[in-house]
């Protein structure tokens, strides 16, 4: 990432972003101002245009993105196995279950319609179809949104053993410190980038002090 920056209505969300992330990076994203985080994800993605700078994707990295707002990907009356099913090469039934299972539905939870579906059932879909791509790169707005403790213990154990790389948002802390290994704040004047986890970050004077520059 080079240059990036973002606003929205004229007000700055970051300026001259610039980061390069290694092999094993889980890396969580700050910002004073959570549409930052979604703004970076959405262009990284391909979503949104930024307002300058440029990104690069590495050739051998396949990405999957969880959004902030999921409400268009559930318009439908399909049950979860062939909503799930949408998104796969392989259709059969047993192997969807599993993906489904992994994310806590059971028995004839999987015959749930997408369309009655609760906040937190539509984000352990989303984790679901997520997890099915198979991807070696992880984009996760705030994906402990409208999650239960039980979900979210369930996600955090598969992060914490996934192989490649993670770039996310999240408002809980434990979440973040347990899970990520590299801290960058998004500023209207740049970026703080530490490769430290949560609670060093959050307690480190040089951080401290850089905080305070940036946001003046």
């Amino acid at each position: 990432v080079k240059g990036l920056s973002a606003s929205i209505d004229g007000e700055i969300l970051f300026k001259d972003v610039n980061f390069q992330v290694e092999k094993g990076d889980k890396i969580a994203f700050l910002s004073h101002d959570p549409r930052a985080m979604t703004a970076l994800f959405e262009i990284i993605t391909g979503n949104r245009k930024a307002d300058a700078g440029t990104y690069e994707w590495g050739q051998t990295i396949t990405t999957a993105y969880l959004p902030l707002d999921n409400t268009g990907f559930f318009n439908t009356d399909m049950n979860l196995v062939d909503w799930l099913s949408q998104y796969s090469d392989d259709s059969s039934e047993i192997y969807l279950k599993g993906f489904l299972g992994k994310m806590l539905f059971s028995g004839e939870e999987v015959l749930k319609k997408a369309s009655v579906l609760s906040g937190g059932e539509k984000m352990r879909c989303m984790i679901a179809r997520m997890m099915m791509t198979d991807a070696n790169t992880l984009v996760l707005d705030s994906p402990t949104n409208h999650l239960d403790l039980e979900s979210i213990q369930a996600f955090n154990n598969t992060l914490q053993a996934f192989k490649g790389n993670l770039l996310l948002s999240s408002h809980d802390h434990e979440f973040i410190q347990t899970v990520c290994n590299r801290i960058i704040e998004l500023t209207p004047n740049g970026t703080i980038d530490k490769l430290m986890d949560y609670d060093d970050y959050i307690t480190d004077e040089r951080v401290l002090a850089a905080r305070e520059k940036m946001y003046s």
